[in-house]
């Protein structure tokens, strides 16, 4: 099974950094600068994403920030990082194998999403309480409910639905849950499950008009915000798709690419195709609403820009997507820096242009039109969008190790 990182050896910083106050100044790689500067902003883990002082809560948005942070501490040696991301798991894990604020008869995939820095933490610590929160997550996708062609729904209070987003909660974790734990027919049997994730949801969402995938889906054909022939929502939404680009890189990590996930490499390649065309001209970046670029009130959204350009470097760097994309990727990366990333006076580095929160449905009957995309609140170092920055660095750093 392949690691998610390289070695640690590979590269490890200057034995004179090793303060935040040192590693977010100027000179040091993007990824460690971010990192330090979240810790800068965030001294506990347990506030990323808002969450207000003494309280914690098992989310995705804080797993996913906290996985890219402690890989950033592994790839440069960097211990200050990976025991940041520690604390934060150390303390919603009880001693009983339970998370706090964790509910299994929820089914909600954006809560299977943060486990995945548990298979890091057991492999180094041992400590069974991360094994027994790791088989619980598990134990929920095995009870998931499903449409009848076999996807996910997107939580159980929304039932019958399948939203991109929800590929990247889960498929990702159930691939390295698989590759870790299962062999012979079982094993088959969860990759074609996981693949099946991948070929539903595409055929549900794609729009012929646009060779792009609407948001999500609705089987029932019963919601208000869903064509009431397709099922779909009406727009494209930028960080969904690259939710989507994201899950198959990192889902096919673990897998690996033979006849069984041949489908995930194809998706993936359509994606890539397709994203050109709905890009700023200038910028080389992506819209918060995809299929509407230049449209007035549309926006250059930096999530979803992050997410694109990660999977692009990480599919090339893996051979998923053709390598002579390898230039291009590199490329955008920097036009992504230019466009988004900007230095605070006080040495820090913010990520700028990030949708806060988007979604369909829900208490906020949320329509999915335009104008309620275009709606939602902007704002700086977003973890959707630090998180997917600080992977692109580490594959820069990657594809210079290659050279």
């Amino acid at each position: 099974m392949k690691k998610r990182l390289i070695p640690a050896a590979l590269c490890a910083l200057a034995a004179a950094c090793t303060s935040s106050g040192a590693l977010y100044e100027s000179g040091n790689p993007p990824a460690v600068r971010m990192a330090a500067s979240e810790i800068v902003r965030n001294p506990s883990p347990t506030n990323l994403d808002g969450i207000p002082a003494g309280k914690v809560k098992w989310n995705y948005t804080t797993g996913l920030e906290l996985l890219a942070i402690a890989d950033a501490g592994r790839m440069y040696g960097i211990e200050e990082f990976t025991a940041y991301a520690e604390r934060y798991f150390d303390t919603i894990v009880r001693p009983g194998g339970e998370v706090l604020t964790y509910k299994k008869t929820k089914y909600n995939l954006d809560h299977v999403c943060p486990g995945r820095a548990l298979f890091e933490l057991y492999d180094r610590t041992g400590d069974v309480r991360y094994k027994m929160a790791l088989d619980t997550l598990y134990a929920q996708l095995q009870e998931q409910p499903r449409n009848a062609d076999g996807g996910f729904w997107h939580k159980k209070v929304y039932p019958h639905q399948m939203w991109l987003d929800g590929l990247y909660m889960a498929q990702p974790f159930y691939a390295e849950y698989a590759a870790r734990n299962l062999s012979g027919a079982g094993y088959e049997k969860a990759v074609d499950d996981i693949v099946n994730q991948f070929v539903v949801v595409a055929a549900h969402t794609y729009d012929p008009a646009t060779g792009l995938y609407r948001h999500a889906y609705d089987d029932s054909r019963e919601m208000f915000w869903c064509d009431k022939t397709t099922g779909q929502s009406a727009h494209a939404w930028g960080r969904a798709m690259g939710w989507y680009a994201m899950a198959i890189v990192e889902t096919l990590q673990y897998l690996g690419v033979d006849d069984a996930t041949q489908p995930m490499v194809e998706i993936l390649n359509h994606i890539y195709e397709v994203l050109p065309k709905y890009a700023d001209p200038a910028t080389g970046m992506w819209y918060q609403v995809l299929d509407q670029p230049g449209r007035e009130g549309n926006y250059l959204e930096s999530t979803a820009s992050a997410m694109f350009v990660y999977a692009m470097l990480k599919g090339v760097r893996l051979g998923y997507l053709p390598a002579e994309l390898g230039g291009e990727a590199r490329r955008l990366y920097e036009k992504f820096a230019d466009c988004f990333v900007k230095e605070n006076p006080d040495g820090t580095i913010s990520l700028t242009g990030c949708c806060s929160v988007a979604g369909l449905g829900g208490k906020q009957m949320r329509s999915g039109t335009f104008e309620y995309y275009i709606s939602e609140p902007v704002i700086d170092n977003d973890c959707k969008g630090v998180g997917p920055f600080i992977w692109a660095s580490l594959e820069i750093r990657l594809a210079q190790e290659t050279l």
